[in-house]
Order: structure tokens, then C-alpha cells, then sequence
């Protein structure tokens, strides 16, 4: 068909999709806006409505990030930036082109494309125009939640600088195309391009060009971050940074603290800005009274909300994961009344490590020193416990360099070391937050409780935790306060809610352990003092 004659749709702007090698022989829909592809989702079958009009969809077996079937183009421009290994693997050229023509003439055939044309950066010196083209109108619905939606003028200007060819139920043949499944995720940089196949897990987009940003910004000194971001009454600001399910997104939607986002930031001279134009929460077990904003996000119409079951009056059960734990609801930012309308802040006062500790050892909060902020930051530690994978029974550490291993192509220590700078030149505090268990971990006891997280954290965030007297821990170094109004003094230091003394200090020596083993492969690029602020096992 040519192209006078084809049905397009909506605002697009100076670049074709002939720029991306697409000729499409069916309908393109340029920039539609979230309520007419919610529309086209539910009339071409994509999804259904909730009874709050919300659109419910499914990704089939893949209900998250498929890690092993992620790769990056080893070429000349990123070989030696790129920290190469298991995280960041590395994938040919001949593969990368051979698939991006199977899925250019996949896509080509389709009866219709949707287009999306989008920034990744609230900040407009940091900002990188982006394209996102899918097959599905969920999924460009997705992409317009989840990066910055430029006004009709912009979109008659951009530019895109990094594309997504997004091909949900294109399916690679391993055998024949070089991969590990029938799924790929390929970043190449010479191109600015990523190639998206086999999986409906709408989180793939957005990590995807998350990643592409943990690359470009430090190249410029600015540190990319996995974290939430919001700012208190004085326009103080706060970073959380944590793993999936340690609280970023709960614990940065405060009523007292308009949201800067909610997982994607960058920190650059002038202060924090968010990557998105929207959240991608968890659901799992939401209730409206632990997390009021974010129940509120799941009657808006507008939201999408991924493997989340339907009562028989067709209300979610956030408590029903028979689909998956990874349940997900995509809204934009407008969604949440208390925002900070540009998604800027200012230099953050306050550094927040978020970690889920089955094993009952660490404290509910604890203070870092600079050294020892670099050194958890590296390590990202955490823990699964039982039912949240296949396999695990009990309690395992997990940890994950930078809070986000998946999605930083560079070394850690790069990370690390913008980290360490910004910290210091802000005067910035840092704490360690655990959202997990004491008195004896996971299966012993019940997690702590989000008020009382909540109110340590509140008391660290306005400066009155400062004023309490701290003692040092001596395995792990760093401080905890004797005590902090509304929480009960006898969970602050974990030692004392174990019935077991015995049994306490040799979990706690056994996380120590885990600590120095996971660290060796980051031994080499960090300094004395960083390698001198790791746990100490008291038994040896």
C-alpha cells in the first residue's frame, strides 16, 4: 500500500517510520492519547474493563522481566564502557540485524501499528526523545503512562534519538536466531534502537530504555538512579533506592511529601529529576488504608492494571495471585494529586537504601557513614522468601549492584563513585531502611509494620532522628537510634527481640558472610575505605 493511500491517524511529526526501516501496509495510529487506546485495547481484545473502567490486561507466562533473554550489541562504540558478564550479555551485530529485519516485516504486515512519540527525562538538558512502536494499543497506551507525553507542538519537532520496535507476539526461534527463547530484549547503541519479541510483559518497555539512560548519563557525570524521589514541606528532597518489593513506591507516596516518581530518577548539578510521566506499581495485597494514592490509581480510568484477578462484581483482588505475585498497575502521574508538577527536585538532603531482611538481623533503620553508604549501594542487598519464586522454601539473600543490576550497563563502582561525590559534596545523610522482619525473621514473626516504618522514616527525613542517641552495631558498623516516637523501642536494635541469643548471632554472622562473598567481584574497583566499611562475622 502506498503510503498516500494508507488510513493514518493522529499527530505525528517530521520523521517517518521509513527512518526505522518499517513500511507499514496497514492503519498507523500517531500519538493517540491514553482514552482512545484504552478503547482500541478493549475492541481489538487486547484487555477488558474492571467496573471502574480501568483496563485489566494479561501477559501470559512471562508475568516479568525475562533476564536471561536480555542483550546488549558488543561493537567498537560500547566495548569498554560496558561491563560485560551476566547481567549485561553480550550479544553479535548479524544477530541483532537479523532480528530487527524479522521483526520490521512482522510489524509491516500488521492491520495496524501505534506510534508513540515521547521523552525519557523530566530535566531538558538530560532529556532523550524517544519512540515506541507496537503492535498492541495497550502496550503504546503503556508507553504513554509510563515516559514524559510532549505537547501537540513538540510532537511536530521531535526527533526521535532511541527507538523501541516492539513485537509482543513475534516469537524468535533460538535454534535459528542466536538467543536463549523464543524471547529477546536487544539494545543496540550504534543504532539507538531496541528490538522487543515473545513477551507481553509491558515492564520490558520502560526497562529497556531505563537501561539505555543508566549508559548515557554518566557519561556526562550524572548519576541514573533505581529509586523513588519525592520533597518535604522546606523543598528538601529524598531518594529511596530499593529492589522490587522493598517499599520505593509506597514509602515515596507520602501525603506530607509531594512525589517526584516513583522508580526512574536521574541526580545531575542542579538536583533530582524523574525518567517517567508515570508509576508501574506493584498491587500485591494493596489495601487503602496502608497506601491510599496508590489504591486510589486503581478505580482512575486511565490505569491499566496487568495479572490483577477480578472479583465476581468485577473489583480487583489484590489479594488473589494466582496469575502471578508480580501483579502491576501503569498509571500516569496525574494520578496522583500530591505531585511535584515538573517531576523535579531540588539536591537531595536525604539518601534512603530500602532492603526486605527475612532474616531478622538488621534494623528497622540505621545510619550510614559515607563509606558505608557506598559499600550498600554496591552490594543492594535484600531477601526472597518462601512463594515468591519456584524453589525457594526459605529465606534467600539476594543482592543487586546499585539497587538495579539488570538495568546499569556499566561497571558498579562507576555508580558508586558519582554516588559517593554527589553524597558528599550535598552533605547529604544516608540511611539503611529495613521494610522486612526482626524477632527472629521471616516465619518467626510478622513484618514490620508500615507505620512504624513510616514514622522512622519521617523522623530521618525531618532531622529529629539526629537528636536521639545512636549506638554502633558492632558486626555491621553502622549506628541505630535507641528510640523514635511511635515506634516500639524494643524492634530498633533486632539482637533483643530474638528469643535465641545463639541463634541470633549466628544469622547475623551467616548475612555478614554473605555479604563479603557477594562483594569480591566488586573487590578490585573500590577503594580502602569502602572495602573497610564491610559487615564483620563476629565468630571468626
Amino acid at each position: 500500500m502506498a503510503p498516500s493511500d494508507r488510513a493514518d491517524c493522529g499527530p505525528r511529526g517530521p520523521v517517518g517510520l521509513d527512518a526505522h526501516g518499517l513500511d507499514p501496509e496497514g492503519t498507523i495510529n500517531w500519538n493517540l492519547e491514553g482514552p482512545t487506546l484504552i478503547s482500541k485495547a478493549v475492541e481489538n481484545g487486547e484487555g477488558f474493563l474492571s467496573a471502574h473502567d480501568v483496563l485489566i490486561t494479561r501477559t501470559g507466562d512471562r508475568t516479568g522481566r525475562s533476564p536471561n533473554d536480555k542483550f546488549i550489541v558488543r561493537e567498537e562504540l560500547v566495548e569498554d564502557a560496558v561491563w560485560w558478564g551476566e547481567v549485561n550479555v553480550p550479544t553479535t551485530r548479524e544477530i541483532f540485524d537479523n532480528l530487527r529485519t524479522k521483526v520490521r516485516n512482522y510489524l509491516n504486515t500488521r492491520d495496524e501499528l501505534f506510534v508513540q512519540d515521547l521523552y525519557a527525562g523530566a530535566d531538558e538538558n538530560q532529556r532523550l526523545p524517544i519512540r515506541v512502536v507496537t503492535q498492541n494499543a495497550w502496550h503504546s497506551a503503556f508507553a504513554r503512562n509510563m515516559f514524559l507525553r510532549p505537547s501537540v507542538e513538540q510532537v511536530e519537532s521531535h526527533q526521535p534519538e532511541f527507538t523501541v520496535l516492539h513485537a509482543p507476539h513475534f516469537l524468535a526461534n533460538p535454534e535459528v536466531d542466536g538467543v536463549n527463547s523464543e524471547v529477546f530484549v536487544i539494545v543496540c547503541f550504534s543504532e539507538k534502537t531496541v528490538i522487543i519479541g515473545g513477551t507481553r510483559y509491558a515492564g520490558e518497555i520502560k526497562k529497556s530504555i531505563f537501561s539505555v539512560m543508566n549508559y548515557l548519563l554518566p557519561k556526562d557525570g550524572h548519576l541514573p538512579m533505581h529509586c523513588s524521589a519525592n520533597v518535604g514541606p522546606s523543598g528538601d528532597c529524598a531518594v529511596f533506592f530499593g529492589l522490587s518489593g522493598t517499599g520505593k513506591t509506597t514509602l515515596s507516596a507520602d501525603p506530607h511529601r509531594p512525589l517526584i516518581g516513583d522508580d526512574e530518577h536521574g541526580w545531575n548539578n542542579e538536583g533530582v529529576f524523574n525518567f517517567e510521566g508515570g508509576c508501574y506499581a506493584k498491587m500485591i495485597d494493596l489495601s487503602e488504608e496502608d497506601e491510599p494514592e496508590i489504591f486510589a490509581t486503581s478505580r482512575m480510568p486511565g490505569t491499566i492494571l496487568e495479572n490483577v484477578i477480578l472479583d465476581e462484581n468485577g473489583v480487583p483482588d489484590f489479594h488473589d495471585t494466582s496469575l502471578t505475585q508480580n501483579t502491576r498497575g501503569s498509571y500516569p502521574l496525574e494520578a496522583i494529586d500530591n505531585r511535584i508538577i515538573d517531576s523535579k527536585g531540588g539536591l537531595p538532603n536525604n539518601v534512603v537504601f530500602l532492603t526486605c531482611d527475612a532474616f531478622g538481623v538488621l534494623p528497622p533503620i540505621s545510619r550510614l557513614t559515607p563509606e558505608q553508604a557506598a559499600y550498600h549501594f554496591i552490594s543492594g542487598y535484600t531477601a526472597k522468601v518462601a512463594g515468591t519464586e519456584i524453589g525457594v522454601v526459605e529465606p534467600q539473600a539476594t543482592f543487586s549492584a546499585c539497587f538495579g543490576a539488570p538495568f546499569m550497563p556499566m561497571h558498579p563502582s562507576v555508580y558508586a563513585d558519582l554516588l559517593s561525590k554527589k553524597v558528599a559534596e550535598n552533605n547529604a545523610s544516608c540511611w539503611l531502611l529495613n521494610t522486612g522482619w526482626v524477632a527472629g525473621g521471616y516465619g518467626n514473626s510478622k513484618r514490620i509494620k508500615i507505620r512504624w516504618t513510616r514514622a522512622l522514616l519521617n523522623a530521618a527525613l525531618d532531622g529529629s532522628l539526629n537528636s536521639i542517641e545512636f549506638v554502633k552495631d558492632e558486626r555491621f558498623g553502622f549506628e541505630i537510634p535507641t528510640h523514635c516516637e511511635g515506634v516500639p523501642q524494643d524492634i530498633l536494635n533486632p539482637k533483643t527481640t530474638w528469643d535465641n541469643g545463639a541463634k541470633y548471632e549466628a544469622t547475623a554472622d551467616n548475612l555478614a558472610i554473605m555479604f563479603h562473598e557477594n562483594f569480591k567481584q566488586f573487590a578490585s574497583g573500590c577503594s580502602d575505605a569502602v572495602l573497610s566499611a564491610a559487615p564483620q562475622p563476629l565468630s571468626e
